[in-house]
């Protein structure tokens, strides 16, 4: 039986961009997607015909990325039993795995010194068609140097509500009547330096909010970046219908990773990090 061979490779080697390492966060419980994650992790909620883990996978492989750290937590096994090692994508995939509850960005203290100088960082539910070695690129090339960039989306926020303005007595000065707000949200995928992972304390639960505030606290630079393409979060019962009917249309930008054997396959073991 043909099986893709398994990269394994010095992680702080970024010689070329066929090296490239991804982590991504699979760690969370997707409370937001009940009841479709009391017996499936959010990562392996399907989007179409396959997990959003294995879209996300097939996006990897397809930049340039051989090397994807899963951060795991709340049902890991299973990942871990999806995924594997990774060798039928050819990808080498590893696992970090928390014993408890570490946050968005906590994970990423327990494999700082497996990680190389720049790497990218990714949200398990993230649905875009952002190219992530381009994204990773401009990163490491920036002229302001930044230890993180952040890959962001314009969307417009409707209140369900009236909303009023008032001065420091309570008096009324507006009235605005289910105003929407024009604003620049995460997209939940980062370019790090290893030295941004270095500021997070190990062992404990830090979200992104905290790592980034932190960080400008001590007047690191951190970059913004506007993808204007397809984005959703499927962690968000609106973005997770969306994302069927998006997947079906635009089936090109979404491709399969499946180079080596067949998904009915029995996947090898990955590494734990």
């Amino acid at each position: 039986m043909m099986r893709a061979t398994l990269v394994m490779r010095d992680p702080r080697d970024d010689s070329s961009h066929s090296s490239r390492t991804a982590v991504i966060l699979a760690g969370g419980q997707g409370t937001r997607l009940r009841p479709y994650t009391v017996t499936l992790p959010k990562p392996l909620v399907p989007v179409g015909d396959r997990p959003i883990i294995e879209i996300l996978l097939g996006q990897l492989v397809r930049d340039g990325f051989s090397r994807v750290i899963i951060a795991v937590g709340h049902m890991a096994g299973l990942i871990e039993a999806y995924c594997g090692d990774g060798s039928r994508w050819g990808l080498a995939i590893e696992y970090a795995r928390e014993t408890e509850p570490l946050g968005t960005a906590g994970p990423l203290a327990t494999i700082a010194n497996q990680l190389p100088d720049s790497f990218l960082v990714l949200n398990g539910d993230v649905l875009c068609d952002l190219d992530f070695s381009a994204f990773l690129s401009e990163h490491e090339q920036h002229p302001d140097s930044p230890i993180l960039t952040v890959s962001t989306h314009r969307r417009i926020l409707c209140s369900d509500y009236g909303v009023l303005e008032t001065d420091s007595r309570g008096r009324v000065t507006a009235y605005h009547e289910k105003p929407t707000y024009d604003l620049d949200v995460s997209e939940g995928v980062y370019a790090f330096c290893r030295a941004a992972a270095e500021w997070i304390p190990p062992g404990e639960k830090i979200d992104f909010p905290d790592l980034v505030s932190t960080l400008l606290i001590h007047q690191q630079t951190i970059i913004a970046r506007e993808h204007r393409g397809i984005w959703l979060d499927i962690g968000r019962p609106d973005d997770y219908e969306r994302a069927q009917e998006l997947i079906a249309e635009n089936a090109d930008r979404f491709p399969s990773p499946l180079v080596g054997a067949a998904a009915t396959d029995r996947r090898p073991v990955g590494k734990v990090v």
